[in-house]
């Protein structure tokens, strides 16, 4: 949970705060047609390359949102918006979970990587460690807007979070460390998997270890020498 003044600074944008920028961001959006708490929601425009989410911002608006992370000029928007414009969005929101993760540096975070398994031992280690209070990405939540999204769950009341990190190309895997910051690090195996994005196994290998660079420990299988 962020107020809006405080999200402002960390995003670095240019802004139009109503309220004092005291209004309180409780969820973050990137699909509008998931949205449930829009007054306390953030809907943030991602561009990709099928679809751009500054398409969808009138949509957002009629129902009821009024925190709105742009890219673009847009006109006629409600007075009482929060608008906050960066130049990248998918940036902006990586540094707003990345901010969320510092403020809870006592908490042991296990981070998951690897070309294959990682949302099955994700699964199995919530089941096991049955008896802690945890939070998990959903589902296979993994990529470059899963994971600040997965990572925005943290809550006072966890007490342990495993989160996995998945990749598809060289200097993915920096932005996710600095929003995992994994105490724990859990490496499954190396596989075929987005080959096409890496020179060569030996770079996609180091690409993904670097979930784990400041990590107090790393569990991986014996038969993986290479790591």
């Amino acid at each position: 949970m962020l107020d809006a003044l405080t999200l402002a600074q960390v995003t670095g944008c240019d802004v139009k705060l109503v309220k004092n920028g005291s209004d309180l961001i409780k969820y973050l959006s990137i699909d509008t047609r998931k949205i449930h708490h829009p007054s306390s929601t953030l809907f943030i425009a991602l561009e990709g390359s099928l679809t751009n989410g500054h398409n969808f911002i009138q949509n957002a608006i009629d129902q009821g949102v009024r925190n709105l992370l742009l890219s673009q000029e847009l006109d006629d928007l409600p007075s009482d918006t929060n608008v906050f414009k960066v130049e990248n969005t998918l940036r902006a929101l990586q540094e707003i979970a990345a901010f969320h993760r510092s403020k809870f540096p006592n908490l042991e975070v296990v981070g998951i990587t690897g070309s294959n398994g990682k949302t099955i031992i994700k699964e199995w280690l919530s089941q096991l460690i049955f008896d802690k209070k945890i939070v998990k990405s959903p589902a296979s939540y993994n990529s470059q807007t899963g994971v600040p999204l997965s990572v925005w769950q943290i809550s006072e009341e966890d007490e342990l979070a495993i989160f996995e990190a998945g990749i598809s190309k060289i200097g993915e895997m920096e932005y996710l460390q600095k929003i995992i910051q994994p105490t724990f690090g859990i490496f499954t195996n190396i596989g075929d998997a987005h080959n096409a994005g890496f020179g060569s196994e030996k770079e996609k290998l180091l690409e993904k270890l670097k979930l784990f660079s400041f990590s107090k420990t790393i569990l991986y299988c014996s038969d993986h020498k290479e790591i």
